[in-house]
């Protein structure tokens, strides 16, 4: 393989191996906005987006 075209591989990180980590995000249901988690974690419809981001950023990770 030519040397210009070789795929550069890089070594991954070191992750713990514990518990998968949590995924927040916020979700819109209408009105309303949300935070959710990819463990399954909602927290309360809230009008302001902003509190839905306080809330998912207030959510523990693990």
């Amino acid at each position: 393989m030519d040397p210009h075209t070789k795929a550069i591989l890089s070594t991954p990180l070191a992750r713990d191996r514990g518990e998968p980590a949590h995924t927040t995000s916020t979700a819109e249901r209408g009105a309303f906005c949300l935070a959710v988690c990819s463990c399954g974690w909602t927290g309360p419809a809230r009008r302001s987006r902003d509190l839905a981001r306080r809330d998912a950023g207030r959510h523990p990770a693990g």
